[in-house]
């Protein structure tokens, strides 16, 4: 499917240091490392062979989040937001088996548009709120959008942030949710795409061989939170999403 034998060093080298970048951010904001992943390996490779880049860094790096807070409160999240995490993983399973079918030049729309949106929302800091009686529809539905992005682009983070914002979740509850929902869809999104076939006997090792930068990104951002503004280093990543999502969207119809 893809002849990764014939990748060039240079892309080779990009791909270790975007993904390393990728784990800079998730360490530093908690989030985006599929966004950052998706946006800067699929100007230098295939979209799909992007996709099935990110996936197994993405698995690791989120389940040392998910128990980074310990596994009763893991448990307690996963308990309160069932609906949101049962719905998430459907939706991922379901639309994953939809990526084979789609041109490669019109995939760099489906990764392009999601990205610059979802990335404009959190940069110009919009915040909507949902009242309690209407959590659970909002659940189903915000849910459904989130897996629905996951199966086809890899990342449902930015919505789930936004869910979770309009809710009044609190930050340090926010950070063991957020790590509970990425975990989960994190082995939902190795499943389907195990079953569509793009993680493979080709794919996987090559996926695999990102954890090690992914895990060094992350360990470096934990340091950079501790020694910079946070906000001010989210909204710059928010900036560079874009510039690269808007990149993605152009060559999607341009070619």
């Amino acid at each position: 499917m893809f002849d990764l034998a014939g990748l060039a060093p240079v892309t080779f080298a990009l791909a270790l240091a975007i993904t390393l970048a990728a784990g800079v951010v998730k360490g530093a904001v908690g989030f985006a490392m599929p966004l950052v992943m998706i946006s800067g390996l699929s100007t230098i490779m295939d979209p799909k062979l992007a996709l099935a880049t990110l996936i197994i860094p993405v698995l690791v790096t989120n389940a040392l989040q998910t128990f980074r807070g310990g596994l009763s409160e893991a448990l307690d999240a996963a308990r309160e937001f069932w609906r949101y995490l049962l719905v998430v993983c459907l939706a991922i399973i379901l639309t994953a088996q939809m990526v084979a079918f789609i041109p490669s030049q019109a995939f760099y729309l489906v990764l392009g548009v999601p990205v610059v949106i979802l990335s404009a929302i959190q940069l110009v800091g919009l915040r909507l709120h949902i009242a309690p009686q209407n959590r659970v529809r909002a659940e189903w539905g915000i849910g459904l959008i989130s897996g629905a992005l996951g199966g086809l682009a890899g990342t449902w983070g930015p919505t789930t942030v936004l869910y979770l914002l309009a809710i009044d979740t609190p930050k340090m509850r926010q950070m063991v949710v957020q790590g509970v929902i990425y975990g989960t869809g994190s082995i939902a999104l190795v499943a389907a795409h195990l079953k569509s076939g793009l993680l493979n006997a080709e794919t996987a090792p090559f996926s695999a061989l990102m954890v090690v930068p992914g895990l060094l990104g992350m360990w470096i951002g934990f340091k950079v939170q501790d020694r910079m503004d946070a906000a001010l280093f989210r909204k710059a990543t928010l900036a560079v999403l874009i510039v690269a999502g808007l990149n993605l969207v152009r060559r999607g119809i341009m070619g």
